[in-house]
């Protein structure tokens, strides 16, 4: 049977891109761990093998969704079915353009994407760049299908050490900021279910009136900074702080890790 995507690899992203799929039935993935590809069988629906070169021949989009250190056994394993027709679309941190036409030959029509895990929540940012001879049109599917879990920005590649720190990362930098939100409320009283909530939904909801009222940072920050206000105090704290460093050096330590994942 001929499907639409296929997924090499059925991790947690892979699950996220998933999600955005209207029509399960055009797609198969692969996942050698049964216990995880009975789970997707029976949460989706979605036709799942063990057989990486079976999905991968079956498909005109490929989605190769698995750990850096994996990539070269499953170009090994499928580069002898994959044709110039279809595309592979790379989420696999780290890997470039440059080293993923080595792995699975210079022929194939590679898109490469950093996405982040707010793809489960419909609420992604996916960076995409494509490959020279990748063809407009296997840009634009790839936003379609992506496009439907969050947001899309198409890039140069050479800012994707950028890009994975900062939003590929970002969640759980986010995360770590509202636990410790969390555990700060708690300290000066509240139920810890009730602090987590408080940050969270703030978090949640500061996010999308930014996104949806595009208002410059700055601007909105001296907005909810009343002078000599609650507000105030506690910026006063954090710009005292070396908080805009730490935030600096962990997208430092991120982007050079990705760059040694390359």
């Amino acid at each position: 049977m001929k499907y639409k995507i296929a997924f090499l690899g059925a991790g947690r992203m892979a699950e996220g891109i998933l999600t955005a799929v209207e029509d399960v039935s055009l797609v198969i993935m692969a996942e050698k761990v049964a216990a995880r590809a009975e789970e997707l069988r029976q949460r989706y629906g979605v036709v799942v093998t063990d057989d990486l070169k079976a999905a991968a021949k079956s498909a005109r989009i490929v989605f190769l969704a698995v750990r850096p250190q994996d990539v070269d056994d499953v170009a090994e394993v499928v580069r002898p079915v994959l044709k110039p027709t279809q595309v592979l679309v790379s989420i696999v941190a780290g890997k470039t353009i440059s080293k993923l036409r080595r792995a699975f030959g210079p022929d194939v029509r590679i898109v490469r994407v950093m996405p982040n895990l707010a793809l489960r929540a419909k609420a992604g940012m996916c960076a995409i760049c494509a490959a020279p001879n990748a063809k407009r049109g296997d840009v634009a599917a790839v936003e379609r299908i992506l496009g439907k879990a969050g947001r899309t920005v198409v890039l140069d590649e050479r800012h994707f050490d950028a890009v994975t720190a900062l939003s590929g990362s970002g969640p759980a930098y986010f995360a770590y900021m509202a636990k410790a939100m969390a555990d700060a409320g708690m300290k000066l009283g509240l139920d810890g279910d009730v602090a987590l909530e408080l940050s969270e939904q703030t978090m949640y909801g500061t996010a999308k009136f930014l996104l949806d009222g595009g208002v410059p940072l700055d601007q909105f920050i001296a907005g909810v900074c009343t002078k000599g206000g609650t507000t105030a105090a506690g910026m006063d704290v954090l710009a005292q702080s070396d908080f805009t460093t730490a935030v600096a050096d962990t997208l430092a330590a991120a982007a050079k890790r990705s760059k040694e994942l390359a």
